[in-house]
């Protein structure tokens, strides 16, 4: 009877015959779509990095409208550039560690990224604002060189906030409870600090989950794929 429950151990040979799942890279890249799809955007987002810097110069050459702000009215005035950064750079390297060996997720999140930026300069161009009376200039040690603002800062970039989106935007392609509630916090995090700066309104950082929230809907339906095309390595 011992010897007929005793568990029978699989020799290499039946090992070796089970099917093995490729790679999630080399399963992502054998399928055409993915390829296409990825050259696209980065093809599009090399684009509109041509175009953003002058835009956002257009922005700041602008006049806008100042906005009441009772609940901004509340808060403290600080210079917090060097946590806000922290944070936001931080969650960003965080999260490209954690896109990398998962090409369908990375897929939509690049996807995401450039059709938040698409939003965003749509509100911007829309709504022309002055910031807050009492802004502190925030120093941003990579944007500043894109944009070269040190003789002319860019501040009239309010609605909505991209910090705060940006930020919402990796909480939501992330997968894992953990992650995603800590990249959650963050984001909070960020969107106070940016108030305390008073480089923007309370609305631009309430409205700037929506606008996440529809950009990541929208690459979605761009790299909607076949459950069976899906990631597969552990969250």
């Amino acid at each position: 009877m011992a010897t007929l429950l005793k568990p029978v151990n699989s020799s290499p040979a039946d090992s070796a015959s089970l099917p093995t799942r490729p790679a999630p890279w080399a399963a992502a890249w054998a399928r055409p779509g993915y390829r296409l799809r990825l050259a696209l955007v980065l093809l599009l987002m090399a684009a509109l990095l041509s175009v953003v810097p002058g835009f956002f110069h257009f922005i700041q050459a602008r006049p806008g409208h100042r906005l009441a702000d009772p609940l901004l009215a509340l808060l403290p005035v600080h210079d917090v550039s060097v946590p806000t950064f922290a944070l936001i750079y931080g969650a960003v390297a965080g999260t490209l560690v954690y896109l990398l060996p998962r090409p369908n997720l990375l897929l939509r999140a690049l996807w995401a990224y450039l059709f938040l930026q698409l939003l965003r300069m749509g509100t911007l161009w829309l709504l022309p604002l002055d910031p807050p009376a009492a802004l502190v200039l925030l120093r941003d040690p990579v944007m500043d060189r894109i944009f070269e603002v040190t003789t002319q800062p860019i501040v009239r970039d309010l609605f909505f906030s991209g910090h705060t989106a940006t930020m919402t935007l990796l909480a939501l392609v992330v997968r894992g409870r953990k992650l995603r509630r800590a990249l959650l916090l963050m984001t909070v995090a960020v969107g106070m600090l940016v108030l305390i700066q008073r480089v923007h309104y309370s609305y631009d950082v309430l409205a700037a989950p929506l606008f996440a929230w529809l950009a990541y809907w929208l690459a979605g339906r761009v790299t909607k794929q076949q459950p069976a095309a899906q990631d597969s390595i552990p969250l």
